[in-house]
């Protein structure tokens, strides 16, 4: 089993872990992730993107955002848990060069998995804008790491608690009205997020590289549950992509089949809440 060797709460329900996984450390490239279960017998299994590794350690970091069942649990889990099932690395990496001007857009969550992406489009040489987007300063993260890799960090909140007052796609629209204009955007984030910066770089011209987050269940192809349609064309989002042009993907049809499972998940989610709420008061064990 997978030991969790180190864990530290980012924001409110955000949980960075190092968990031990030397062979996948060792394999992984950005933009890959991983397919785990905490529980052999009835857990679900949920992807998550690998946000770092150590080689050296022989182990990955996940940043998860405790919103269902089974992230709760993960969440919940101590240093020296361990996980019963990862698998990995999954996934297309993501195709990395020396192109100029590199854009990359976290929004919430979706910052996790743009830092190795960051990390690899500076390492390539490009000169790197950042642009971090959250509903509130307090769910802001992984802001220092980015500042201290990128050449320059933007900061959004909703509601305007810090940096700029509204959402990523206002200075994502300045970049491209400026001079020079980016030579490729990443965008990771909630659906609507990535929908809406698609539609922001497309009138200027500039590629826009977008990491799905479709419900997925083997993470080999085989399942049919993580297709999506890019291009016209049913592509499976565990080994076509996750990554894709952001231009082509039928976004509206993704968050449609998000939202498949909504009422078991919200179910399972309260179920999950109601039982740690009871193990604190000692009613159950």
């Amino acid at each position: 089993m997978n030991q969790i060797l180190f864990k530290e709460q980012l924001s409110p329900d955000v949980y960075r872990l190092r968990v031990r996984a030397p062979l996948i450390a060792e394999e992984r490239q950005p933009g890959q992730f991983v397919i785990l279960q905490l529980d052999t017998e009835y857990g679900e299994r949920i992807p998550l993107t690998i946000a770092d590794a150590d080689t050296e350690e022989g182990s990955i970091t996940l940043i998860v955002q405790a919103v269902g069942k089974s992230t709760i649990l993960l969440g919940q889990m101590p240093v020296g848990g361990r996980i019963a099932n990862l698998v990995g690395p999954l996934g297309r990496p993501t195709h990395i060069e020396k192109v100029g001007r590199v854009v990359c857009v976290g929004g919430g969550i979706g910052v996790a998995p743009l830092y190795p992406i960051a990390q690899g489009m500076k390492k390539a040489g490009n000169h790197l804008t950042v642009v971090i987007g959250a509903r509130t300063k307090d769910l802001m993260i992984l802001e220092q790491e980015m500042r201290a890799l990128a050449d320059e960090v933007l900061i959004c909140t909703d509601d305007g608690t810090y940096g700029h007052h509204g959402l990523v796609t206002a200075p994502l629209k300045e970049l491209c009205a400026g001079a020079p204009k980016p030579d490729l955007v990443v965008a990771i984030g909630p659906p609507l997020m990535m929908k809406f910066c698609a539609e922001t770089t497309k009138p200027y011209g500039v590629p826009t590289v977008v990491s799905l987050n479709s419900i997925m269940i083997d993470g080999t192809g085989m399942c049919g549950g993580c297709r999506v349609t890019v291009g016209g064309k049913t592509k499976f989002v565990c080994v076509d992509g996750p990554e894709f042009d952001g231009h082509q993907v039928d976004f509206d049809q993704l968050i449609q089949r998000l939202g498949s499972y909504r009422k078991q998940e919200t179910i399972a989610a309260d179920g999950c809440h109601l039982h740690t709420e009871a193990k604190k008061k000692g009613l159950v064990e």
